[in-house]
């Protein structure tokens, strides 16, 4: 055999047998002097055990102390880990001592851990505990939608110069809604992308776009002279945004007498600007065009969020222009007045439309359209039980 294999095969041989003699049980080996074993050592984790844990406070603090006295590295189990080198005839008294003592620390850590419970709860309940016997206003104060409220106090401003409240359906026949307002038939409102149809747009139906019908209506039961506002729900296909919503309010006026011209008009939303807004509102008029009026015009508001400052690109209220739309106004077509039964060539009239949404940003500071339609409670609660 080779020397190298030679000197390999005696080490592991010296080797193997110092393994054998270090791991055989010494039949001669006396419990009592290893100290973690004794009697007077294990009573000795037992008492500090048991102390640590009648000091424990609360049950962080007993948390602690049983990872110290009863956990894996606690004296008790390092003593324990000792056992498996006794020999045969010492392990017995040995193991029944530490076991002993292991039962003895889990029944008093049990019965503290109960104890610290109890402690605990008994101190939730006296901290949360509510007198029932102590009056307590539980009813809170309601409040009326911003924009209910609103559109009556628009319609007093109205009932003041000698208007009537005109009502119509919601849901309204194409005629009134298109035809009978002089929109042709291939006018963009009337595409499905602008406008709620009840079935398809052959079913005459639609739910209405703005509450001019109802002028149509007036205009064929009522007797002329004729002064009537609209206030109402109407419906477009609108995404809903800071400005805009799907399903919003407006209130419409209109009046038809003898020799009602455009400064009748103009007094008359000025009036309205004032009483809604204050004596010194801003306000602009743009031509446009409507084609149940002619001439036409836009009525703007200047922004309220950033009073149409240099710095209004960043402003949502407004989009950067400094100005919202509040409106559109105009003097009635005479082809409608003609749909209608009404001879232009005796009669004019005037009308116009606001959105009582923006109105009530205008108002009020509401820079979100959205908060008026969310529902929270907390947004209407601001504005209390006007009348």
């Amino acid at each position: 055999m080779a020397p190298v294999m030679l000197r390999r095969v005696l080490i592991y041989s010296l080797l193997r047998f110092w393994r054998l003699r270090l791991s055989a049980p010494n039949k001669s080996f006396d419990p009592k002097q290893v100290s973690a074993l004794n009697a007077d050592s294990v009573d000795a984790m037992v008492a500090g055990a048991l102390s640590a844990f009648s000091a424990a406070i609360d049950l962080n603090s007993l948390k602690v102390a049983r990872l110290e006295h009863f956990g894996d590295r606690s004296p008790i189990a390092l003593a324990n880990r000792e056992i498996g080198a006794l020999p045969p005839a010492a392990k017995a008294e040995v193991g029944k001592r530490i076991g002993e003592a292991k039962a003895r620390i889990k029944d008093v850590l049990e019965l503290r851990e109960i104890e610290l419970t109890q402690i605990r709860d008994n101190e939730v309940l006296l901290s949360e505990k509510v007198d029932v016997s102590v009056p307590v206003d539980r009813m809170k104060r309601g409040a009326r939608h911003p924009l209910t409220t609103l559109m009556e106090r628009l319609s007093d401003v109205f009932i003041a110069m000698g208007y009537e409240i005109a009502e119509g359906p919601e849901l309204e026949l194409e005629w009134a809604n298109f035809d009978a307002l002089n929109f042709p038939k291939d006018h963009p409102a009337r595409l499905m992308q602008d406008t709620f149809f009840v079935e398809s747009p052959d079913s005459g139906v639609v739910l209405r776009t703005h509450t001019s019908p109802i002028q149509v209506r007036a205009m064929l039961e009522r007797e002329l002279p004729i002064y009537v506002v609209a206030p109402g729900r109407v419906f477009r296909t609108d995404e809903l945004d800071a400005t805009h919503t799907p399903v919003f309010h407006q209130i419409e006026g209109l009046a038809v007498d003898r020799g009602l011209t455009m400064a009748d008009l103009r007094g008359t939303l000025n009036h309205l600007a004032h009483v809604m807004f204050g004596a010194e509102i801003d306000i602009r008029w743009r031509p446009s065009f409507f084609p149940f009026t002619e001439p036409s015009a836009e009525v703007d508001l200047r922004c309220f969020v950033c009073l149409g400052g240099s710095d209004t690109t960043e402003c949502r209220a407004c989009g950067g222009e400094g100005w919202i739309e509040w409106g559109g106004c105009g003097m009635v077509n005479p082809k409608v007045l003609q749909a209608v039964g009404i001879d232009p060539l005796v009669y004019s009239g005037f009308a116009f439309g606001m959105g009582i949404e923006r109105t009530l940003m205008f108002r009020s500071g509401v820079a979100d359209m959205r908060d008026m339609v969310e529902g929270d409670i907390r947004f209407t609660a601001a504005f209390g039980m006007e009348a």
